[in-house]
């Protein structure tokens, strides 16, 4: 991007799906690395922005909110509630005052990140060149490093909710007995252990396969003349529509679906 000549094809789809990064080793501004010690600068602070955007506007809604019939974001604000609480009382089975607003969050957020996907390839990444910035990905669950943060996040909440519902003794017992008796207790355990390593990685890897392709076709499709733009990304832009509200609500029912069995016991 430092030069004037034009970029090869590939040239153009490497530049996309480069990473604004800060080395930490170093301190370094950075892109194409793949060292442990290494910040995606561009998913956290979209990530970050989107977050406090629509927690202030979630905030901005519940504060003027009136009684009687609602209207505008009020509206909308509520049914959204009422959709997402409906939910999780039909999966969640136990009194909590967290699984409630923590799906809301989860579908929300997602579903913001995910929206990123839609906006034209080249539009933030050169709004960014103002800033310096020769490499920037604007869709954050496009990066494997975001949805398996949020994946970790529901796995220790995984584990919290056992802890809480069944207590150190409980927990103990099932793990050692469950499915097939405590005679056979290194065997339960193995299969313990890959259930709950198996859960996080579906979550985030399903997340991210689905966006970071995406991504991608939009990223081919903006290497085609501009007729065929404007045709193959409106057709893609639509059925993509579905996938990125499709992928919030997956993961959100997971997560509800994954804290309700940790409450169940055997």
């Amino acid at each position: 991007m430092s030069s004037n000549a034009p970029l090869t094809s590939a040239e153009y789809v490497q530049h996309h799906l480069s990473h604004l990064q800060l080395n930490l080793s170093n301190m370094s501004i950075t892109s194409g690395n793949t060292d442990f010690w290494v910040l995606n600068l561009d998913t956290m602070g979209v990530s970050i922005v989107i977050g406090i955007l629509f927690l202030f506007f979630f905030r901005f809604v519940a504060a003027r909110a009136t009684s009687g019939v609602p209207r505008g974001p009020q509206n909308f604000m509520e049914m959204l509630l009422e959709f997402v609480q409906g939910l999780v009382d039909e999966t969640f089975h136990y009194p909590s005052k967290l699984v409630g607003p923590l799906a809301l969050t989860i579908f929300t957020w997602v579903f913001l990140m995910n929206f990123m996907d839609l906006l034209p390839v080249d539009l933030v990444p050169k709004l960014m060149t103002y800033t310096g910035a020769e490499h920037f990905r604007a869709v954050p669950t496009a990066d494997v490093n975001l949805t398996f943060g949020l994946s970790i996040s529901v796995f220790f909440l995984l584990i919290f909710f056992n802890f809480k519902a069944k207590g150190v003794k409980k927990l103990g017992k099932e793990i050692l007995s469950a499915p097939f008796g405590p005679k056979l207790f290194p065997l339960n355990i193995a299969f313990r252990a890959l259930e709950e390593c198996v859960k996080p990685l579906s979550l985030s890897l399903r997340l991210f396969g689905n966006l970071f392709a995406g991504e991608l076709i939009f990223i081919l499709i903006a290497l085609l003349p501009w007729y065929a733009q404007w045709m193959l990304g409106g057709v893609w832009a639509i059925f993509h529509i579905l996938i990125i509200v499709l992928q919030a609500f997956i993961f959100m029912m997971l997560t509800i679906v994954y804290l309700s069995m940790a409450t169940e016991t055997h």
